[in-house]
Protein backbone atom coordinates (compact mmCIF):
# COMPACT_ATOMS: atom_id res chain seq x y z
CA UNK A 1 0.00 0.00 0.00
CA UNK A 2 1.46 3.45 -1.06
CA UNK A 3 1.44 6.75 1.55
CA UNK A 4 -0.42 9.09 -0.82
CA UNK A 5 0.86 12.64 -0.51
CA UNK A 6 -1.27 15.41 -0.37
CA UNK A 7 0.24 19.02 -1.25
CA UNK A 8 -1.46 22.64 -0.85
CA UNK A 9 -0.44 25.45 -3.31
CA UNK A 10 -1.10 28.60 -3.34
CA UNK A 11 -0.64 31.00 -6.42
CA UNK A 12 -1.53 34.78 -6.33
CA UNK A 13 -3.22 35.82 -9.70
CA UNK A 14 -2.35 39.02 -11.19
CA UNK A 15 -5.84 42.08 -10.59
CA UNK A 16 -7.71 40.90 -13.64
CA UNK A 17 -6.76 38.00 -14.14
CA UNK A 18 -8.92 35.96 -11.99
CA UNK A 19 -11.01 34.97 -14.57
CA UNK A 20 -8.91 33.42 -17.14
CA UNK A 21 -6.57 31.87 -14.67
CA UNK A 22 -9.84 29.92 -13.37
CA UNK A 23 -10.19 28.98 -16.84
CA UNK A 24 -6.66 28.02 -17.17
CA UNK A 25 -6.88 26.17 -13.67
CA UNK A 26 -9.93 23.43 -14.84
CA UNK A 27 -8.85 22.65 -17.97
CA UNK A 28 -4.85 21.82 -16.89
CA UNK A 29 -6.65 19.51 -13.72
CA UNK A 30 -8.52 17.79 -16.40
CA UNK A 31 -5.53 17.27 -18.65
CA UNK A 32 -2.99 16.16 -15.37
CA UNK A 33 -5.51 13.68 -14.48
CA UNK A 34 -3.89 11.45 -17.48
CA UNK A 35 -0.79 11.71 -15.86
CA UNK A 36 -0.03 8.25 -14.17
CA UNK A 37 -0.50 9.07 -10.12
CA UNK A 38 -2.63 11.68 -9.98
CA UNK A 39 -5.43 10.27 -7.30
CA UNK A 40 -6.60 13.96 -6.79
CA UNK A 41 -6.88 17.64 -7.48
CA UNK A 42 -9.21 20.97 -5.74
CA UNK A 43 -9.37 24.22 -6.99
CA UNK A 44 -10.09 26.81 -3.95
CA UNK A 45 -10.85 29.83 -5.57
CA UNK A 46 -11.27 33.08 -3.18
CA UNK A 47 -14.89 34.78 -2.49
CA UNK A 48 -16.65 36.79 -4.92
CA UNK A 49 -16.02 40.74 -4.38
CA UNK A 50 -12.70 39.86 -1.60
CA UNK A 51 -9.67 41.61 -2.74
CA UNK A 52 -7.46 38.17 -2.52
CA UNK A 53 -5.50 37.84 -5.36
CA UNK A 54 -4.95 33.84 -3.86
CA UNK A 55 -6.06 30.48 -5.53
CA UNK A 56 -5.59 27.43 -3.81
CA UNK A 57 -4.76 24.23 -5.44
CA UNK A 58 -5.53 20.78 -3.34
CA UNK A 59 -3.50 17.62 -5.27
CA UNK A 60 -3.00 14.27 -4.12
CA UNK A 61 -0.42 11.44 -5.09
CA UNK A 62 -0.15 8.25 -5.20
CA UNK A 63 3.20 8.07 -3.58
CA UNK A 64 7.05 10.19 -3.75
CA UNK A 65 7.95 8.95 -7.03
CA UNK A 66 4.93 10.02 -8.88
CA UNK A 67 4.18 13.49 -6.97
CA UNK A 68 7.93 14.21 -7.85
CA UNK A 69 7.25 13.27 -11.91
CA UNK A 70 4.11 14.96 -11.88
CA UNK A 71 6.16 18.28 -11.45
CA UNK A 72 8.89 17.28 -13.66
CA UNK A 73 6.30 16.45 -16.84
CA UNK A 74 6.00 18.07 -19.84
CA UNK A 75 2.35 18.48 -19.35
CA UNK A 76 3.13 20.64 -15.98
CA UNK A 77 6.19 22.41 -17.57
CA UNK A 78 3.44 23.23 -20.51
CA UNK A 79 1.00 24.97 -17.40
CA UNK A 80 3.80 26.67 -16.05
CA UNK A 81 5.01 28.05 -18.93
CA UNK A 82 0.79 28.88 -20.17
CA UNK A 83 -0.31 31.04 -17.01
CA UNK A 84 3.39 32.50 -16.55
CA UNK A 85 1.27 36.06 -17.78
CA UNK A 86 -1.10 35.59 -15.27
CA UNK A 87 0.71 34.53 -12.01
CA UNK A 88 2.46 37.12 -9.49
CA UNK A 89 6.10 35.37 -7.96
CA UNK A 90 6.31 31.91 -7.29
CA UNK A 91 3.40 29.39 -5.80
CA UNK A 92 3.60 28.32 -2.28
CA UNK A 93 3.95 24.95 -1.81
CA UNK A 94 3.24 22.98 1.14
CA UNK A 95 3.16 19.14 2.11
CA UNK A 96 0.25 17.79 4.45
CA UNK A 97 0.37 15.56 6.95
CA UNK A 98 -1.35 14.07 9.33
CA UNK A 99 -4.54 15.96 10.79
CA UNK A 100 -4.09 18.19 7.85
CA UNK A 101 -4.40 15.87 5.24
CA UNK A 102 -7.36 13.96 6.81
CA UNK A 103 -9.17 17.39 6.29
CA UNK A 104 -7.75 18.27 2.98
CA UNK A 105 -11.27 18.99 1.61
CA UNK A 106 -11.67 22.09 3.45
CA UNK A 107 -10.52 25.14 1.62
CA UNK A 108 -9.89 26.82 5.13
CA UNK A 109 -8.49 24.01 7.78
CA UNK A 110 -10.54 24.08 10.80
CA UNK A 111 -9.23 24.96 14.26
CA UNK A 112 -6.22 22.56 15.17
CA UNK A 113 -9.04 22.00 18.02
CA UNK A 114 -11.60 20.94 16.13
CA UNK A 115 -9.65 18.95 14.32
CA UNK A 116 -8.42 16.92 17.40
CA UNK A 117 -11.73 16.60 19.19
CA UNK A 118 -12.57 14.92 15.71
CA UNK A 119 -10.05 12.48 15.85
CA UNK A 120 -10.49 11.83 19.19
CA UNK A 121 -13.58 10.90 18.82
CA UNK A 122 -12.73 8.42 16.04
CA UNK A 123 -9.63 6.87 17.87
CA UNK A 124 -12.03 5.95 20.86
CA UNK A 125 -14.31 3.60 19.63
CA UNK A 126 -11.33 2.15 16.98
CA UNK A 127 -8.89 1.62 19.40
CA UNK A 128 -11.04 -0.65 21.22
CA UNK A 129 -12.89 -2.38 17.98
CA UNK A 130 -8.83 -3.14 16.13
CA UNK A 131 -8.06 -5.05 19.50
CA UNK A 132 -10.81 -6.70 20.19
CA UNK A 133 -11.35 -7.97 16.49
CA UNK A 134 -7.88 -9.09 15.89
CA UNK A 135 -7.96 -10.95 19.50
CA UNK A 136 -11.06 -12.53 17.99
CA UNK A 137 -9.22 -13.42 14.59
CA UNK A 138 -5.41 -14.28 16.11
CA UNK A 139 -6.08 -15.17 19.54
CA UNK A 140 -3.13 -14.94 21.75
CA UNK A 141 -0.45 -16.51 19.25
CA UNK A 142 1.22 -13.48 18.77
CA UNK A 143 3.64 -12.17 21.66
CA UNK A 144 2.78 -8.71 23.00
CA UNK A 145 5.08 -6.72 21.42
CA UNK A 146 4.26 -8.18 18.01
CA UNK A 147 0.14 -7.85 18.48
CA UNK A 148 0.45 -4.24 19.51
CA UNK A 149 2.34 -3.44 16.34
CA UNK A 150 -0.71 -5.18 14.48
CA UNK A 151 -3.47 -3.65 16.64
CA UNK A 152 -1.40 0.36 15.52
CA UNK A 153 -1.56 -0.92 11.73
CA UNK A 154 -5.02 -2.39 12.07
CA UNK A 155 -6.11 1.46 13.77
CA UNK A 156 -3.91 3.41 11.33
CA UNK A 157 -5.67 1.32 8.26
CA UNK A 158 -9.25 1.88 9.97
CA UNK A 159 -8.64 5.35 10.50
CA UNK A 160 -6.90 6.44 7.28
CA UNK A 161 -9.39 5.13 5.33
CA UNK A 162 -12.94 4.63 7.03
CA UNK A 163 -13.35 6.56 9.93
CA UNK A 164 -11.46 9.64 9.75
CA UNK A 165 -13.57 10.53 5.76
CA UNK A 166 -16.88 9.18 7.13
CA UNK A 167 -16.63 11.98 10.18
CA UNK A 168 -15.05 14.33 8.45
CA UNK A 169 -17.84 14.25 5.17
CA UNK A 170 -20.77 13.54 8.31
CA UNK A 171 -19.08 17.09 10.69
CA UNK A 172 -18.68 19.18 7.88
CA UNK A 173 -20.80 21.65 8.53
CA UNK A 174 -19.53 22.07 12.46
CA UNK A 175 -15.95 22.03 11.53
CA UNK A 176 -16.30 24.59 9.13
CA UNK A 177 -18.78 26.51 11.29
CA UNK A 178 -17.31 30.29 12.55
CA UNK A 179 -13.49 28.69 11.95
CA UNK A 180 -12.72 29.26 15.97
Amino acid sequence: MSELIHVAIIRRVRPGCEAEFKRALLEFMQESFVQAGVYGANMIIPPPGTPSPEFGILRTFANEHEHVAFYESTVFKAWEDRIRHLIVGDPVHRRLNGLEAWFRSSSNPPPLWKMALLTWVAVWPVSMAVPAALTLLLGQSLPNVLFAGVVAAGIVVVLTWVAMPVLVKFASAWLNSNKN
